[in-house]
C-alpha cells in the first residue's frame, strides 16, 4: 500500500476516528485505525465494539491499494504535527512508514484480520434530512442526558419519527429537553413510526460529522442498531436498552404563568445571579410579575446577588420560583430564537421554556426556603 495523502484532509479523518476510539481496553486492535485505499478513495475505519465510523476521503493520490492497521493515538499526533501539505504513507508487512519531506516515521501494525467487522450501510435509508437539521435537534437536547446513570436509558437521547415528524427528547431526571424537526420518509415509510434510543457518544460524533445543510443523512433504524449515512460517511452505533421514561406525563399542560424575555438579557441575567452561589447555595431566585423580574442569590459567608430584569410581557399572578442557574444558561447557549418563552404554575411546580412550537425545555424547581 502507498498513499500520498492531503495533510489536512487526513487529520480531520484521524481525529474523527479519534472521537470513537477507547483509550483504554485491553484489545489494542480497538485502539487502532484500519485504512483501505482503492480506487481513488481513502477509508478510515474505527470502533469501540459499540460505535463505528467509517470516513472517506478522495484528497488522495493512491499509488499502490491495500489496507493497513495502525495505531491511531501515535499515527494522528505525527500528521497532526507535520508541516507538510502531504504526506506519503507506505504499508508493508505492517510495518507503516509515514514520510515528509525532513521526517519519516515507522509505526509497527496489526494484523487486518484481529480488525472487527465494522457494519455497512445497506438498501433504502427509513428516513432522510439535511446535516444541519439533524445537526440542531441533536444539539438542543444531548445536553439534558443524564451522565453515567445507573437508569441506562437516560444515558441516551430517545428519538421517535411518526411519518416526516422528528422528535428528539432528553432527560436527566431533573431537566427533560425535546426537539422537533421534519425528515422525508421513504415512500413505503411515510405513515410508520420508528422510537430508538441512542447514546450519547454516538449523537456527540454525529453532531461532528453533520452539519452541513447541502449534506443529506441518511438513516436506518435496525433491531438493536441505527445507521447515519453520507456519500463520505457512515456511523454505526448500538441502540440503549430499557424503557425511556413517559415524558409526556412530565411536561405540565395547566401553566397559568407566561412571561415572554429576550434570550440574551434572560442569560446574562442569570450568569450574573449565579456568581454568588456555592455547592451548598446552587440555586437562583426568580420572581416574576407585571414589573419585570428579579433574579436573586444568597451564599452563606459570601454574599448576595439581585439582578433586575426587564420583561417583554408577563400574564399572569406574580410568583417566586427557584431554579439550577447552570440547567437554564445550558438551554439557553441551544436556542436560536432573540426570544424565549416561559410556562410557570406554582413555585413547587416545573417550568417549561419554549421558543415556537419546535422546542422546549422542563426545569423542576428547587427549594430555597
Amino acid at each position: 500500500m502507498k498513499v500520498i495523502c492531503d495533510r489536512t484532509g487526513l487529520s480531520e479523518l484521524l481525529t474523527l476516528a479519534g472521537s470513537v476510539i477507547v483509550t483504554r481496553t485491553p484489545k489494542p486492535v480497538l485502539q487502532c485505525v484500519k485504512l483501505v485505499a482503492e480506487g481513488d478513495t481513502l477509508t478510515v475505519m474505527a470502533t469501540d465494539m459499540e460505535l463505528a465510523i467509517r470516513a472517506t476521503t478522495t484528497k488522495v493520490e493512491i499509488q499502490e491499494p491495500g489496507e493497513a492497521l495502525i495505531l491511531n493515538d501515535k499515527f494522528t499526533q505525527i500528521v497532526r504535527e507535520s508541516v507538510d501539505s502531504t504526506i506519503t504513507l507506505e504499508v508493508e508487512k505492517q510495518e507503516a512508514q509515514i514520510i515528509g519531506q525532513d521526517s519519516h516515521f515507522k509505526i509497527f501494525g496489526y494484523p487486518l484480520a484481529d480488525f472487527p467487522p465494522i457494519p455497512e450501510f445497506d438498501g433504502a435509508p427509513d428516513y432522510t434530512l439535511p446535516g444541519d437539521e439533524l445537526h440542531r435537534l441533536i444539539q438542543r437536547t444531548l445536553f439534558a442526558t443524564a451522565r453515567e446513570n445507573s437508569r441506562y436509558a437516560i444515558n441516551g437521547v430517545l428519538i421517535e419519527r411518526e411519518g416526516n415528524k422528528l422528535t428528539l427528547i432528553a432527560t436527566d431526571g431533573r431537566r427533560l429537553a425535546l426537539a422537533r424537526g421534519a425528515c422525508k420518509a421513504t415512500d413505503s415509510d411515510t405513515q410508520s413510526s420508528q422510537v430508538a434510543i441512542v447514546p450519547t457518544k454516538a449523537l456527540s460524533t454525529a453532531m461532528r460529522l453533520f452539519d452541513d445543510p447541502q449534506q443529506q443523512v441518511s438513516v436506518k433504524v435496525t433491531e438493536n442498531q441505527m445507521l447515519f449515512s453520507t456519500d463520505t460517511a457512515v456511523l454505526s452505533t448500538n441502540l440503549v436498552e430499557g424503557n425511556f421514561p413517559p415524558y409526556r406525563d412530565v411536561i405540565p399542560k395547566d401553566s397559568d404563568r407566561k412571561a415572554m424575555i429576550s434570550t440574551d438579557v434572560l442569560a446574562s441575567g442569570v450568569r450574573r445571579a449565579a456568581l454568588l452561589t456555592n455547592d451548598e447555595s446552587k440555586g437562583v431566585r426568580m420572581a416574576f410579575g407585571p414589573d419585570g423580574l428579579v433574579i436573586s442569590s444568597r451564599a452563606p459567608e459570601m454574599g448576595e446577588a439581585e439582578i433586575n430584569v426587564a420583561l417583554n410581557s408577563y400574564d399572569g399572578e406574580a410568583m417566586e420560583i427557584g431554579f439550577n442557574p447552570h440547567f437554564i444558561s445550558e438551554a439557553l447557549k441551544v436556542v436560536d430564537a432573540d426570544e424565549v418563552q416561559i410556562d410557570l404554575k406554582a413555585s413547587n411546580k416545573p417550568g417549561i421554556l419554549r421558543t415556537g412550537q419546535n422546542f422546549l425545555y422542563v426545569i423542576m424547581p428547587l427549594n430555597l426556603q
